[in-house]
């Protein structure tokens, strides 16, 4: 007898990381050419000493840490991140405008699950990051895709065209996963106002804002005294404080949506893991002149790797930030055949386009993500060698 299946969760498709993995299956990679694994964009390092003494500290010494919190998070972490956003941004942001969940995936479907519902719409600009996707494919929410204008940012004009009585949001990622732009300010400032004018809701992933090249604020969204009306800001600590399997992330919203978003964390988690949250909180509180260490090397490899590309002239940078390079490849075949080809043929992993883009896109057929942040300068001009001795 064969099990009942969920219609949309057999449509969604599988893991792209978890299945570029499985290329590597019967791979072997001579000690000469070591695999260099470009496919994911999370921090490999552990995090910092004195970060991780506060949670050995409170393993062993803080009974609480080891209980049932509250739902939406620590407070003293929901107020360190109103305090820290406020001064960042300009504005004003309440500790009630902020909420605790375990990593900003579970952040986004939180608070997608209180926007739409089967048979609603939702835009998401291509290339997308895939997990958005993949949830709104779980859910029976259609995903509508705007491609990006030139620099891979997207148009507010261009997404306005889009809007049907379905809508119920705009999805934006900046800096980019996988395009690594970096959202010019009027362009979120349009996105809004947009969404303002429409009653639609903005959400806007800042997984990688502590990556970002440009100095001071990214974006005025917050000095907008009713911000709360449409904003809808996602956050992770994975990236910044190395927390990666500690799954912390963050939402900054109007006080009345976190009251729904706290009936789905309830439900699915019942609170954010304590140990994680007293991490994100040392961190926050002691470890901001190490994260500017951090940016600096990460706006250094991104450095390289906009150098690298001039000595490809056969390939095209569409994008390149955080922790990503968005590349178009010069061969005839498709990028996911081609990725495939070069883990054996060069040892490099890297994620298709095919990932990041509708099913039937020409575009994605033509694209890479390389996800470089965890290559040094040598890996990263090994790299550069490599894809320029590769025959196609």
């Amino acid at each position: 007898m064969t099990h009942p299946l969920n219609p949309a969760m057999a449509a969604t498709d599988p893991p792209p990381v978890m299945e570029a993995r499985r290329w590597l299956q019967g791979v072997e990679f001579p000690p000469e050419r070591p695999l260099i694994n470009i496919s994911q964009a999370a921090p490999v390092d552990i995090p910092h000493l004195g970060l991780r003494q506060a949670v050995a500290d409170a393993a062993l010494n803080n009974p609480e840490a080891h209980l049932y919190g509250p739902v939406l998070g620590l407070p003293a972490l929901r107020a360190e991140i109103a305090k820290q956003w406020s001064q960042a941004y300009g504005g004003t942001v309440l500790e009630s405008q902020t909420a605790i969940t375990q990593g900003c995936n579970q952040a986004f479907c939180a608070v997608m699950a209180t926007l739409a519902g089967a048979g609603d719409e939702v835009i998401l600009p291509t290339p997308w990051y895939f997990n958005h996707k993949m949830w709104l494919d779980m859910q029976g929410v259609k995903t509508v895709p705007l491609a990006a204008g030139a620099g891979l940012i997207p148009e507010a004009d261009a997404a306005a065209a889009l809007i049907t009585d379905r809508t119920r949001a705009i999805v934006l990622v900046s800096p980019n996963n996988p395009g690594g732009a970096e959202y010019p300010a009027e362009t979120l400032s349009a996105f809004r106002d947009l969404c303002r004018a429409r009653g639609l809701a903005l959400i806007v992933d800042e997984t990688y804002r502590d990556f970002d090249s440009r100095s001071g604020r990214a974006h005025d969204l917050f000095t907008d005294p009713d911000w709360a009306d449409t904003l809808i800001q996602l956050y992770s600590f994975s990236k910044a404080y190395r927390l990666t399997g500690h799954r912390v992330g963050a939402i900054t919203a109007s006080a009345k949506r976190l009251f729904q978003v706290e009936k789905f964390l309830d439900t699915v988690a019942i609170c954010p893991n304590q140990l994680g949250q007293i991490a994100a909180l040392w961190g926050m509180q002691n470890l901001g002149q190490w994260l500017a260490g951090e940016r600096a090397e990460i706006l250094s490899r991104r450095a390289a790797m906009v150098n690298g590309f001039s000595a490809l002239p056969d390939w095209k940078l569409l994008g390149c930030g955080a922790y990503f390079a968005y590349v178009e490849h010069p061969y005839p075949l498709a990028s996911d055949a081609l990725c495939k080809r070069l883990v054996s043929e060069a040892g490099l992993l890297m994620l298709p386009g095919t990932m990041f883009q509708p099913e039937a896109s020409a575009a994605g057929k033509r694209q890479i993500r390389i996800a470089f942040a965890n290559v040094d300068a040598a890996g990263i001009a090994e790299t550069f060698r490599r894809l320029a001795a590769f025959k196609g």
